[in-house]
């Protein structure tokens, strides 16, 4: 009897042993700057300014960090450090409208309350826009670039277009892609219709392109007021880092 059991211990033993390896082998970890909430689809976006002009190190970006990490919902965020303007803001991720909403009502008012200066939040909703997104290479829906990036734009056209789906973005997107150093797009859907984008390019240079010279020109045939921002990507990238953006994955 007691070699019997001894028999079926060593073979449990053994099956747990072979159950580990096989998860060792075949799960796929997170890299040091991951985490699993990162890999979540994103259902919110939202884009933040501030009306400050100093040196992206002079930001207190890591006890920032800290603070929003703490927030409900939160899943990534893309630090924004404007070119030549030196504002500072960010591009979040968020798993709900509602938690985006919450941050931007409760919790960014006091972070700009805390600079001293005025501020810009916009909501946007993220699942409306993933096809579009897909199609331009965006990281926000688990797509990949070949290098990081170099300069941030972004984009918002003063339409109301809902649903999302009507505007023509099947036919913009072949022609944005021909836009040198263009890296990726995440299109943006205001809650209020307002369509526009976040873009990675590789360098200023490029960045600065697209935002004077093309991006008019598709306002103008759409016959809208716009926005463009440029930002330097390269200032902000070890903040971005540790925030679990997609563009460093």
């Amino acid at each position: 009897m007691k070699v019997k059991q001894t028999r079926k211990l060593l073979n449990l033993v053994s099956a747990i042993a072979l159950s580990v390896m096989a998860l060792s082998t075949y799960a796929k970890p997170f890299s040091s700057n991951q985490t699993e909430g990162s890999t979540m689809k994103p259902k919110a976006f939202i884009y933040t300014e501030l009306q400050i002009n100093i040196e992206f190190n002079d930001i207190p970006w890591q006890r920032v960090n800290a603070d929003i990490k703490k927030q409900p919902g939160f899943l990534n965020k893309t630090w924004l450090h404007g070119y030549q303007a030196k504002s500072g803001g960010g591009l979040y991720a968020f798993d709900s409208i509602e938690n985006a909403q919450k941050f931007v009502a409760d919790y960014f008012p006091k972070e700009a309350a805390g600079f001293g200066v005025a501020q810009t939040t916009r909501i946007f909703d993220a699942e409306v826009t993933e096809e579009a997104s897909l199609d331009m290479n965006s990281v926000h829906y688990g797509k990949t670039i070949d290098q990081e990036p170099g300069a941030f734009v972004y984009t918002e056209v003063q339409l109301h277009v809902l649903p999302f789906d009507n505007a023509p973005w099947r036919e913009l997107n072949p022609v944005l892609k021909q836009q040198p150093g263009l890296l990726s797009k995440t299109w943006l859907s205001g809650l209020n219709g307002t369509p526009g984008g976040i873009y990675a390019f590789d360098t200023i240079e490029n960045a600065q392109h697209f935002a004077i010279k093309y991006f008019p020109t598709e306002a103008k045939a759409l016959n809208a007021a716009y926005t463009t921002r440029v930002f330097d990507a390269k200032a902000s990238r070890e903040a971005s880092i540790a925030m679990d953006s997609p563009f460093y994955q």
